[in-house]
């Protein structure tokens, strides 16, 4: 059963954000062979491919993914992840970056609205002892105005990357590649621009939270079961939308495992310290 520890709302994402050590984020990451071992031909338009893999993407329930590049703030990144959408729950591995200065592994999950925060990442004098600081309320993959990390992931981070992965229906000036083998699997290679006047809804909430001018260049690797494999997303960084930090966002999400079982807990309320009030203290 998942454990509930709630702290006050009005702890702050600087709040949160000070437990951990200086520095950007990263983590290793382990890949996984999909079981589609040659892709399809191409037997549709560029829009048309790129329209059922945006389908067939919101259809996942459970994904295992990896992540690597660069964001606006953070500097270089890699991360591994798993998810469910019902109920929604994350779970994330990083580790600083080593040209950030910082060290130590942070483990995040998101479970029943509450975030925790583990690993040797976290000062260990704000644990008292306990393995993991809590927050709450704490949501994760949904819309960016709701989405609440209190400073410990990246604004691009907080995304469902299997919306992130449908953005290029809205391109104009969609392209085939050609195809090309990632992480063993072939697939088919789709780039294209997006503007986020030509987003609308759900799409265009997306867009806004990465933080980016416009255009955002994508590339999209199909497979042969007409899914996304994999995809990439660089732009500029916004200053108008960005809170701090600059440099451009170039980041690559890898779909590992989908579809299958993933267990993602809340840790022990015994071995949990709700981040406190004075979490603004060093």
């Amino acid at each position: 059963m998942s454990a509930f520890v709630f702290v006050p709302r009005r702890v702050t994402s600087a709040a949160f954000a000070g437990v951990l050590l200086v520095g950007g984020l990263a983590a290793c990451g382990g890949g996984a062979k999909s079981d589609s071992a040659v892709a399809a031909p191409p037997r549709a338009t560029p829009a048309a491919a790129v329209a059922k893999a945006a389908k067939n993407s919101e259809e996942i329930t459970s994904l295992r993914y990896r992540i690597s590049g660069t964001v606006p703030a953070k500097g270089s990144l890699k991360a591994e992840a798993s998810m469910n959408t019902q109920p929604l729950t994350m779970s994330m591995k990083m580790t600083p970056a080593a040209a950030q200065g910082g060290d130590g592994q942070l483990e995040i999950r998101f479970v029943d609205e509450v975030m925790y925060v583990g690993g040797s990442g976290v000062r260990s004098q704000k644990l008292n002892g306990k393995s993991w600081l809590s927050a709450a309320p704490a949501t994760w993959g949904r819309g960016g105005v709701d989405n609440q990390s209190y400073g410990v992931l990246p604004s691009q981070l907080q995304v469902n990357p299997t919306a992130q992965s449908t953005l290029l229906t809205g391109s104009k000036d969609l392209r085939l590649i050609g195809t090309e083998t990632v992480d063993g699997t072939t697939t088919t290679h789709y780039k294209g621009t997006v503007n986020s006047g030509g987003l609308i809804g759900g799409r265009l909430d997306q867009f806004t939270q990465l933080e980016v001018s416009d255009p955002l260049t994508m590339d999209l690797w199909i497979d042969g079961d007409e899914r996304t494999k994999q995809f990439r997303m660089r732009a500029e960084h916004d200053d108008m939308l960005a809170s701090t930090g600059d440099g451009p966002l170039d980041l690559t999400v890898t779909f590992l495992d989908i579809n299958q079982p993933v267990t993602i807990k809340a840790p022990s309320a015994k071995d949990t310290a709700p981040l406190a009030d004075n979490s603004q203290g060093s």
